[in-house]
Parts: C-alpha cells; structure tokens; sequence
C-alpha cells in the first residue's frame, strides 16, 4: 500500500517545573506496509511497537523534547535501531528527562526526510519549546504540529522555554501559508485543518500584547 498517516494514542503524566499533568498524546506513524517512521514516541513503547507490527522503523522522530513527547524513545530507539532526531534547541528539555542518553541525529529547518518514497519537511516553530519543529508531508496533504498549533490555537507557552509571541509568529510564517485543506495532525487532541486556523491568527497576535 501506498504511504500513509497511522494513529495511535497514549497516556501518561507530563511534568516540567515542578507540576504534574495527566496527559493523552498523539504518536503518528508515517509510511507504508514495509517501513515507517514514528513522531512523538509517548509513554508506551510497547504499544508503539505493537502498532508497528514488522515494519521497519527507520527513525524515531521528536517534534520537541518535553518528556510527554520522548519518554519512551530512547526504548523505541534501542528495540528498533532507530535513530533518535531531535532539534539542538530542544536539548536542555530532553535533558530533563534523558540526562545519559543524547538524541542521535538533529533536526534542522528546511531538512527533507523520506520514508517510503514520500518526503516529510522540517519546518523550524520555536515557541512552545525552542526547537519544536513541525512536519509537512506534501504527497499527503497534512502537517504533524507536535504542540505547536491545536485545533483552537497555539500550544501553551505558561512554562519554561516557551513564549506566546514566538509561537504566533511560526504559526503565521510557517503553518497558515500552507495549503488550507492541509491536514492539521496535532500532539494532543483532535484533527483540524490550516483553514480552520488561519481566521484566528489576529485574535491570537491580540492576546500577544
């Protein structure tokens, strides 16, 4: 079968600065019947890895290092040969969580990945986290935000190493000049599309200030 976006979900705690938050993520799985690559590896590597059944991983993907979203690479990584790519910006978060083990390869803007002859483009959108990345899959018509951009706007930015207007601005230079029939495949919560989103960009630039 042709390459495709598969679904998964997740639940465990996310903590940063002393709080802790019960928390449902999205992993998403993007290939084909013979190898994928897997984004976000939340909580459960063991479920992860039933949904990949046989099909070779060829990279564990990080759109940002808060643990809800790398807790369980490392696992993945080590049951599958996976690499691990994670933007440098995002270090200081991963190591919070991963202090004796280091992502395997960075991440950087403009960088093409390909699985199974489609090509995933990663589009640099600090403001939830320094190196959140995004990524847009052209041949599928759909973007994995990470935390970036929900249905109903930004990620949040009330932590360490986020800020409000930072997001707004890689939100509106980056995602809303895609397509609007753009698949809108987020961290947490349900499916949207850019169109859905773009009408809002002012109301979010307002709270900015």
């Amino acid at each position: 079968m042709a390459a495709r976006v598969e679904h998964l979900q997740t639940s465990g705690v996310f903590t940063l600065d002393g709080g802790s938050w019960e928390v449902d993520n999205n992993v998403w799985l993007v290939g084909d019947d013979s190898a994928v690559v897997v984004v976000d590896p939340a909580h459960d590597a063991e479920a992860i890895l039933r949904a990949v059944g046989g099909r070779e991983v060829t990279a564990v993907i990080c759109t940002h290092a808060h643990n809800d979203h790398v807790n369980a690479a490392p696992e993945l990584a080590d049951r599958t040969g996976a690499p691990i790519l994670l933007h440098p910006d995002d270090l200081p978060l991963w190591k919070q969580t991963h202090p004796d083990r280091l992502p395997d390869r960075d991440l950087a803007d403009g960088q093409v990945l390909d699985v199974a002859g489609t090509e995933l483009h990663v589009l640099h959108t600090p403001g939830h986290a320094p190196g959140a990345v995004c990524l847009h899959v052209p041949a599928l018509g759909t973007v994995l935000t990470g935390d970036t951009l929900f249905a109903g706007g930004p990620g949040a930015t009330g932590r360490s190493f986020s800020d409000f207007p930072t997001i707004v601005r890689s939100i509106a230079d980056r995602l809303l000049t895609l397509p609007p029939d753009t698949l809108v495949r987020t961290g947490h919560g349900p499916t949207t599309t850019i169109g859905a989103e773009a009408p809002h960009l002012q109301e979010w630039i307002a709270r900015g200030h």
